[in-house]
């Protein structure tokens, strides 16, 4: 009996650059909400890798620590030079 069901594809890059673009954002509005400059706070994150630049509010600071910062780096630079 043959198989009817389409094939699904999927991209695991796609996937890994719209979760680094949910906590990126999730990060941001957190800085927003306490108040921070948040372009200041996170360029100051990536520069350093001082954890200390990102706010505890809303888990801020333990979701950007889950995020490799030359990945991140890597994917900003792709986004902003491909479009």
């Amino acid at each position: 009996m043959a198989n009817t069901e389409p094939t699904i594809s999927f991209s695991i890059k796609e996937d890994r650059e719209k979760e680094l673009k949910r906590t990126l954002t999730t990060v941001y509005e957190a800085l927003l909400e306490k108040g921070y400059n948040p372009i200041n706070q996170l360029v100051g994150y990536i520069l350093s890798e001082d954890p200390t630049y990102i706010t505890t509010h809303n888990n801020a600071r333990s979701l950007i620590r889950h995020i490799d910062r030359d990945e991140l780096l890597q994917v900003l630079l792709r986004s902003y030079l491909e479009r």
